[in-house]
């Protein structure tokens, strides 16, 4: 199957990753539909047509669910080689007369590489899309990467998958975890620091320092500090989403400031929203954030760019 040029100058879609795996079973993981769609991202449907001459390519129907009911699908043909060396691919050419879809038609492969490490797993695939300049910039733009991002992080969530024996399901749910703590930590610091501190100046901010026998003029370079240090350190928690131990950090300042309030100013513990009502969250959130952010599928752990070129 020959690969299309990409209309709009693009060089496809290149991903890949290796993987402590035989080939049989990295080949059985991802050529059989029902186990194909478990780890992929991309699609919620893969299914086999019937193959009466097994000279033919085969055939198969897709499709991925967008939400609200609805879902695109699309149809396609694929035909495995092996090769002298133990190489295997698995050539593909795929279409869809669906009128949402913006994946006209494309085509691409993936290959099976047996190396020291295992198996050197890649693809790359390219294609034509619909709705003219609108449907090729809004493609450029966002949906091209994201589709990169997609087929990545689902290669990631297969060796995971295959090397550490972590269900594909697990990942997800641990990942949407992760996910939901990195999020809420990082807007807590980011709304601590920007709302009361830099913007509206509450007194409480200040009040606490007070009371800890701080200056007028310290309270208020002090206060300014600490909104535009929390406010840092929540855009952190977002830029740096790999990095874990950014929890242990929060627990740790969590601790420190609920101990400054207990000691230097403890009538604020009894008010109705308090210290310990924001700090203690914080505090367990960030230690699920720990525990589940083990051994979590990133698509950072793939190649996307072909180093034999």
């Amino acid at each position: 199957m020959e690969l299309p040029e990409s209309q709009h100058g693009e060089k496809g879609i290149y991903v890949e990753i290796a993987i402590d795996s035989s080939i049989d079973e990295l080949w059985a993981k991802t050529q059989v539909p029902v186990s194909h769609r478990r780890w992929d991202l991309r699609f919620t449907d893969i299914e086999y047509l019937s193959r009466p001459n097994l000279s033919e390519p085969q055939q198969f129907l897709y499709a991925t669910r967008i939400g609200f009911g609805m879902k695109i699908s699309g149809r396609g043909e694929t035909t495995g080689t092996q090769e002298s060396d133990g190489s295997k691919t698995s050539a593909l050419r795929f279409w869809s007369d669906d009128p949402k879809a913006l994946i006209r038609e494309g085509s691409g492969y993936w290959k099976y590489i047996p190396s020291q490490r295992g198996i050197r797993f890649l693809t790359w695939y390219d294609y034509s899309t619909r709705f003219g300049v609108i449907g090729r910039a809004f493609d450029a733009i966002a949906f091209r990467p994201l589709m990169g991002w997609a087929t990545a992080w689902s290669f990631d969530r297969l060796r995971l998958w295959i090397e550490k024996q972590i269900d594909p399901s697990t990942s997800m749910r641990q990942s949407i975890i992760y996910a939901i703590c990195r999020l809420t930590v990082a807007f807590i610091w980011i709304y601590q620091g920007l709302v009361p501190k830099l913007l509206f100046r509450n007194p409480d901010e200040g009040a606490m320092l007070a009371a800890a026998g701080w200056s007028a003029e310290s309270i208020l370079v002090g206060v300014r500090w600490a909104g535009i240090a929390e406010v840092a350190f929540g855009v952190l928690m977002l830029v740096a989403w790999r990095v874990r131990p950014l929890f242990a950090v929060t627990v740790a300042l969590m601790l420190v400031a609920l101990a400054f309030v207990g000691f230097e100013s403890p009538r604020f513990l009894g008010a109705a929203f308090n210290p310990v009502t924001l700090n203690l969250p914080m505090i367990s959130l960030s230690v699920i954030g720990l525990l589940c952010g083990k051994d979590l599928p990133s698509a950072s752990r793939c190649l996307r760019k072909n180093r034999s070129q």
